[in-house]
């Protein structure tokens, strides 16, 4: 059995939690990187990672993965980073209820399932690491993005109450809210706006025939300030290493802006920048 410290990383198959995978090995620690379809496991499996199948959706699946990474580990887990997300673009009135079902399942219950999964384990040991991967989008909001932004709000609500429990247990709670990361997040978005959002029939067609779905398809341009996604990795190698870490690292130039306009401007005017 190795002595390296060990995480469970989500959402492994791209972006974040891919570079998060491959950075978190490079420095010694031993990864777990799930992903959420059988054959991304079996590529990242190719690629020398233990990667056990994790879909947020499915209960079961949830359980399984933390049973297999236990058992491999002697029942121990130094670190968890809850990272899998999606977004269902559009208008909130747009929205059926069911999305927002269906999308609190994957980016917010599924995630508290694990996490509560994973407490009695580091309780246990007397010590731990919780890394929740949030978003810009959980300290403001922006148009076209309320289900995601619902989430996200949600998960810094949960997640700072967690923090303040967890104060007289070894167990330390973190919050990394990336801005714009370079990852196939707005691609992977479009099938969600096609399958839930029926914008031919809305008051708002026009709109998203001229602003929201050209953003959607464009494969070129980049967000303005955006970085690549070792730079939401070097936040969260501090966030399981440091001996004091941050309740919160900001990701972005737009991360650290948006949260000094939250706390210095009023209502009306956030919304008229955030809204431009």
């Amino acid at each position: 059995m190795s002595d390296a410290k060990s995480i469970l990383i989500t959402g492994c198959s791209s972006g974040i939690g891919y570079a998060a995978a491959c950075g978190m090995r490079a420095r010694g620690w031993r990864v777990f990187a799930a992903c959420r379809k059988a054959e991304d496991c079996a590529r990242l499996q190719a690629e020398g990672f233990e990667a056990p199948l994790l879909d947020y959706d499915d209960e079961n699946s949830i359980h399984a993965a933390l049973k297999e990474v236990l058992a491999a580990t002697g029942g121990t887990l130094d670190a968890l980073f809850n990272n899998g997300a999606y977004a269902i673009p559009g208008a909130v009135e747009d929205l059926p209820t069911d999305a927002l079902r269906a999308i609190f399942e994957s980016n917010f219950m599924g995630w508290h399932t694990l996490t509560r999964a994973v407490i009695p384990v580091m309780r246990a040991q007397g010590h731990g690491r919780i890394v929740q991967c949030s978003s810009v989008l959980g300290l403001i909001t922006m148009p076209w993005r309320g289900a995601y932004n619902a989430t996200k709000f949600a998960l810094e609500g949960l997640t700072d109450t967690l923090r303040q429990e967890m104060r007289d247990t070894g167990i330390k709670v973190i919050l990394v809210e990336p801005g714009p990361i370079t990852s196939d997040f707005r691609r992977n978005s479009i099938q969600q706006f096609e399958r839930w959002v029926d914008w031919k029939s809305s008051a708002r067609a026009a709109q998203y025939e001229t602003q929201l779905r050209p953003r959607l398809h464009d494969s070129v341009n980049k967000a303005k300030f955006e970085l690549g996604p070792d730079a939401v990795v070097a936040k969260l190698i501090h966030a399981v290493e440091n001996s004091r870490p941050k309740p919160r690292y900001y990701v972005t130039v737009p991360t650290y802006f948006s949260g000094l306009m939250r706390r210095i401007l009023p209502t009306r005017a956030l919304d008229w920048v955030l809204s431009r």
